[in-house]
């Protein structure tokens, strides 16, 4: 029951996706980033990720400024994901909007130096 709870909850985050989100998903849809394949708003344990490529282990997150009083939650939330084997990159929207070919360079450099599978 809790499984399907997450899946309808990230349902109505990617109808609610905000402009940010928005505007990383045109390029990590359908492939067009190295051929690597991105879901939005996925359920990983407790947590929904904004984005994340399961084959290779990496979630994005993208961050208003409303993570600036949320630290500890980030903190505690991306050791969750790293305990799950994840690699956790973090955005800020204004890096997002303005500076997008960095913003993929990183991800690109984070696809291609896979994050050590960590012992169960």
């Amino acid at each position: 029951m809790r499984r399907r709870t997450a899946q309808h909850h990230a349902i109505s985050l990617r109808k609610a996706a905000t402009v940010t989100e928005r505007h990383l998903w045109r390029y990590l849809r359908d492939r067009q980033l190295a051929g690597f394949r991105f879901r939005r708003q996925v359920p990983i344990g407790n947590y929904i990720a904004d984005f994340a490529c399961l084959d290779a282990k990496l979630v994005i997150e993208v961050d208003g400024g409303q993570h600036l009083e949320q630290r500890a939650y980030d903190a505690h939330r991306d050791a969750e994901l790293v305990e799950r084997g994840y690699q956790v990159l973090r955005f800020w929207d204004n890096d997002v909007l303005l500076n997008i070919e960095s913003v993929l360079v990183v991800i690109l450099q984070a696809l291609e130096r896979p994050h050590p599978v960590l012992p169960p």
